[in-house]
């Protein structure tokens, strides 16, 4: 079985076929019909010979910030998913939230000669922009924006404004907000701002904020020196994964959430709906996010117009860790 034949039997032109196999533009009923034919006939490419015609390995590298990350793994799947899909190959590095290997991860996928670089975003630095220019492939930045890099960023002034309107919407008036380290431009900056906005629209409401860590023991730790000392009536955390550190903390010290305080979190991770009360949060469309990064890497590669800032949309979801709050 050849391209020819594969062409042949779809009633399109080979090229049509060559790019279908190399991961370029066609259209989905032609997509949808080149996939059935390649299943049922079991054809397998010759990628290396592909490569080599090319000058391409079919090889998609990404930076993860750390493993054990719910974000950064269903990102992942889409990525995953969407390469497989077009038959191209993915090798995952992790930087174990460590700038110098992140950058020195950038340089490694360039050296096994991977096609472009997804690199899952903390805090971009010069050295990281360095980097970026010296491999000169295709590199898309999740997550964070920086000028002069293709980037996709989630819309953070809508998700903070509206949950900080919702807190207030239901007579919260002290709240407390766990925030991250400032460095991180997206969650510590962008997000955090935006909740202080979407609170500062209700007048006579005080915020309190503590800095806590990403990483889920760390900030339960963190919360349980928190909590006996805030008199705030709702607890707004920048992640999920703080929130639900958060309720590990108020159920050891016999906090009822959300009679003691309201509770809320950023992402939409799965496990804020198994824990009893579920969590209210905002949905990231994480999967999505990871196919649009690989269709994002292949316009660069085929050489066409890309925005240099594409941002996903998300949606508050409202649940039962947040209610009125009952004044005595």
């Amino acid at each position: 079985m050849t391209i020819n034949d594969i062409a042949q039997l779809a009633g399109v032109a080979k090229s049509t076929v060559s790019r279908y196999l190399n991961g370029g533009s066609v259209s989905r009923k032609t997509r949808e019909k080149l996939d059935e034919i390649v299943r049922e006939t079991g054809y397998s490419p010759n990628t290396f010979a592909q490569s080599l015609k090319a000058k391409r390995t079919n090889i998609v590298g990404t930076i993860i910030p750390r493993l054990d990350s719910y974000s950064s793994n269903e990102i992942l799947e889409g990525i995953d998913q969407e390469l497989w899909q077009r038959q191209l190959q993915l090798i995952i590095t992790n930087s174990d939230q460590n700038v110098a290997r992140e950058i020195e991860n950038i340089y490694a996928l360039a050296r096994q000669k991977a096609d472009a670089i997804i690199l899952f975003g903390g805090v971009i630095t010069s050295d990281h922009l360095k980097a970026i220019h010296e491999v000169n492939i295709p590199v898309v930045i999740l997550g964070q924006e920086t000028p002069d890099v293709h980037c996709l960023v989630h819309d953070e002034a809508h998700a903070g404004i509206t949950m900080g309107r919702h807190i207030t919407s239901l007579g919260h008036q002290k709240i407390l907000l766990l925030r991250v380290k400032k460095e991180d431009r997206a969650i510590g900056q962008l997000r955090r701002a935006a909740i202080i906005e979407g609170l500062s629209q209700k007048a006579s409401v005080e915020v309190e904020e503590q800095e806590v860590s990403f990483v889920f023991e760390e900030a339960y730790q963190q919360a349980k020196l928190i909590l006996p000392k805030t008199k705030a009536t709702a607890i707004i955390c920048v992640t999920d994964t703080i929130a639900l550190a958060v309720m590990k903390a108020a159920h050891e010290l016999s906090y009822v959430i959300p009679n003691d305080f309201s509770l809320a979190g950023f992402g939409g991770y799965n496990a804020t709906t198994i824990v009893s009360p579920a969590i209210t949060t905002v949905r990231y469309p994480y999967r999505e996010l990871g196919k649009k990064a690989v269709t994002t890497v292949l316009q660069l590669l085929n050489a066409e117009d890309v925005p240099m800032k594409q941002i996903m949309k998300n949606e508050l979801i409202v649940r039962e860790s947040t209610q009125k709050i009952t004044l005595s």
